[in-house]
């Protein structure tokens, strides 16, 4: 099964950008999905974004959509979630997870939740 490790949240503007990564190992089907979930103060974990690893296919929340790309770097086994015009709504912990069966609008997370990366947006 797939492990993964995110990493570079940090502190920015409205409007500013940043990059964060999810890196994963262990053995993984083909097929196999990973996905971005976030979790504001008070508020339940919501999906942001997903990538299929094998097509690039992506899918994003309507949140989102024209703000935010996923894409993957298949040398480094990496998956990548490139945030721009970033709002205080967007302050979060962001988390990576994976989906063995490749589903992009259903992604169903399989693996437990790990440490996660902080978000924050000030205004």
């Amino acid at each position: 099964q797939v492990q993964v490790v995110e990493s570079g949240g940090g502190l920015v503007q409205t409007g500013g950008s940043l990059r964060l990564s999810c890196a994963a190992s262990g053995r993984t089907f083909s097929n196999y999905a990973m996905g971005w979930f976030r979790q504001a103060p008070g508020k339940e974990r919501e999906f942001v974004a997903a990538i299929r690893w094998s097509s690039g296919d992506t899918y994003y929340a309507d949140s989102v959509k024209g703000r935010f790309t996923c894409s993957r770097d298949n040398a480094k086994n990496t998956v990548y979630l490139q945030m721009n015009s970033l709002k205080p709504e967007d302050t979060a912990v962001y988390y990576c997870n994976t989906d063995p069966i490749g589903r992009l609008s259903q992604f169903l997370p399989f693996h437990s939740w790990g440490r996660g990366t902080q978000v924050t947006v000030s205004s």
